[in-house]
């Protein structure tokens, strides 16, 4: 099977699996985006691992979990077990007490990429289902309307780019992308925003461009953000798990370093809980 196919069918069930889990409800998206976000934690510790980096996997796994419960099902927990701070803070000290039993030659590195892969990897997954409680009450569609702003502004910045590619965005970086797709894509992303105010008027047409300009931006930082990983590792993919899409940092870039800004916006301008 060729690579586009393999990019195509592995595309398909990818987006039906996310589209269906957020449809269905808040248990079905929570549950997803935990095992999405411990395989991409799981990745990012795999990757960092060399002889002088040694995370820890295992506790840093524990810790991201304690913190994507406290943070994903605060809106069914009581006060007192919400507050993320009570479970994850304890956690994270435990990271450090390990660390001393393991007589490793760089111990607060060990623990600097443990906790820096938790905050990377777990967090944003963590706000991600966060963002859909609209004032305590699950709305599918401000989550699905975020989705199609990412996959909207990847997919067209990709055709732009393709099309009409000249002028390098960040080529020390990735040397494929393009100022003009990059603006393509943006511009053609407000398109998107414009018709989803139309459909999903949990916010207004201000809110959804302003979310989507949030997206462009900070999805491409994002999506430039796991490359300069990468690079640095001297690696072409995160991992293997998606065919022809390499791995869960790979499709979930855009998606790890924009969320955090949405939900920022959100909480600040529409006392969003």
């Amino acid at each position: 099977m060729s690579n586009f196919w393999q990019r195509v069918i592995t595309g398909f069930f990818f987006t039906a699996t996310v589209v269906g889990a957020i449809w269905f409800g808040p248990t079905s998206f929570r549950l997803l985006f935990l095992l999405t976000a411990m395989l991409s934690l799981w990745e990012y510790y795999h990757l960092i691992s060399a002889d002088a980096r040694q995370p820890q996997k295992k506790a840093g796994l524990f810790a991201g979990a304690l913190l994507y419960v406290s943070i994903a099902f605060s809106a069914d927990l009581f006060d007192y077990i919400a507050r993320p701070e009570v479970l994850v803070m304890p956690a994270i000290a435990l990271v450090f007490f390990a660390e001393l039993y393991r007589k490793q030659s760089d111990p607060f590195g060990n623990i600097a990429h443990t906790v820096i892969g938790i905050l990377y990897t777990v967090l944003p997954f963590a706000l991600l289902c966060n963002t859909s409680m609209q004032h305590g009450t699950y709305d599918a569609t401000i989550l699905l309307g975020y989705f199609l702003l990412v996959w909207s502004s990847d997919s067209f910045a990709y055709v732009f780019g393709n099309l009409m590619g000249k002028t390098r965005l960040f080529e020390r970086i990735s040397p494929k992308k393009s100022w003009e797709g990059s603006i393509g894509g943006g511009l053609s992303t407000l398109g998107i925003a414009y018709i989803l105010s139309i459909y999903f008027t949990a916010y207004s047409l201000m809110d959804w461009l302003i979310i989507a300009l949030l997206v462009v931006v900070t999805g491409t930082l994002g999506d430039l953000s796991e490359s300069m990983l990468k690079r640095s590792l001297n690696v072409k993919d995160s991992g293997n798990i998606l065919p022809g899409h390499g791995g869960m940092l790979d499709r979930f870039d855009a998606v790890l370093l924009s969320i955090p800004f949405v939900w920022a916006y959100l909480v600040l301008f529409h006392q969003h809980h």
